[in-house]
């Protein structure tokens, strides 16, 4: 199902994006339109697959996990077992925050949350375990300067 966002859709969007636990009487207010109507444009979003779900976001350094790690992988090899094994590898490793394949000299990119540096090695010991990788580079995120799961909600065209 492929919908028309109008301005009020996005400014719902917007609202979603900044606090998905926002009463919906408060959503209708900010956006200036009733409930009801703001419910059933929620829904139509739903039903598009526009809004995938809900989420909750943690902290990860109130959680201990106070190092962040990109990952820049290349292989050498390139056929459907390797990478069954790599997706596997990768989607079951719940420190794996993201990952990218890439166009260009790197093959993969991953955003590893980990509590420490040994905590990461302990994790590229596992990874290198179960999948062969030709090279990898590992860079520690020094500071986090932008966070945010908002995607920019463009006027169409």
């Amino acid at each position: 199902m492929n919908i028309r966002l109008d301005a009020i859709d996005r400014n719902i969007l917007a609202e979603l994006q900044a606090d998905a636990s926002t009463s919906l009487d408060e959503i209708a207010r900010r956006v200036g339109a009733s409930k009801t109507p703001v419910w059933n444009r929620i829904r139509k979003m739903r039903e598009a697959g526009i809004i995938k779900g809900q989420t909750t976001l943690l902290d990860p350094e109130a959680l201990g996990l106070e190092a962040c790690f990109f990952v820049l992988i290349r292989t050498s090899e390139h056929d459907a077992g390797w990478l069954d094994r790599f997706l596997n590898a990768v989607k079951s490793r719940a420190e794996v925050m993201e990952a990218h394949r890439l166009a260009g000299d790197i093959d993969y990119i991953l955003k590893v949350r980990v509590a420490s540096a040994r905590a990461y090695d302990d994790f590229y010991r596992a990874l290198i375990s179960e999948v062969s990788i030709y090279n990898v580079t590992s860079t520690l995120s020094m500071e986090e300067i932008k966070n945010t799961t908002a995607l920019p909600i463009l006027e169409a065209e």
